[in-house]
């Protein structure tokens, strides 16, 4: 299992705080807690919102992006709801008939 967290760090030559996403092996967690407090004046851990509501967030986010570029490219078709609501129909129907 993996921990994402979202970290931010300063820049010696510079006051300007980054935004990272680092992904920790739950194993080497302790130590990298460590490592950021050791070194507190230049890293701060900050909680992503999108992961504490959904902790699969950036995985749905990629797939639906790819699901969104694959439509505008052509490689696959949006359904208007009419024929959306028709297959789910033809779908339950289906599963009715093979009981």
């Amino acid at each position: 299992m993996e921990n994402l967290i979202t970290m931010k760090y300063k820049k010696y030559w510079s006051n300007i705080m980054q935004t990272i996403a680092v992904q920790i092996q739950d194993n080497y967690m302790p130590q990298f807690i460590n490592y950021v407090k050791e070194h507190s004046s230049s890293l701060s851990i900050i909680k992503d919102k999108n992961l504490e509501l959904d902790p699969y967030f950036y995985t749905r986010q990629k797939r639906l992006h790819k699901i969104r570029d694959d439509i505008h490219n052509g490689n696959m078709r949006l359904l208007s709801q009419e024929e959306s609501d028709n297959e789910i129909e033809q779908f339950f129907e289906e599963l009715e008939n093979n009981q």
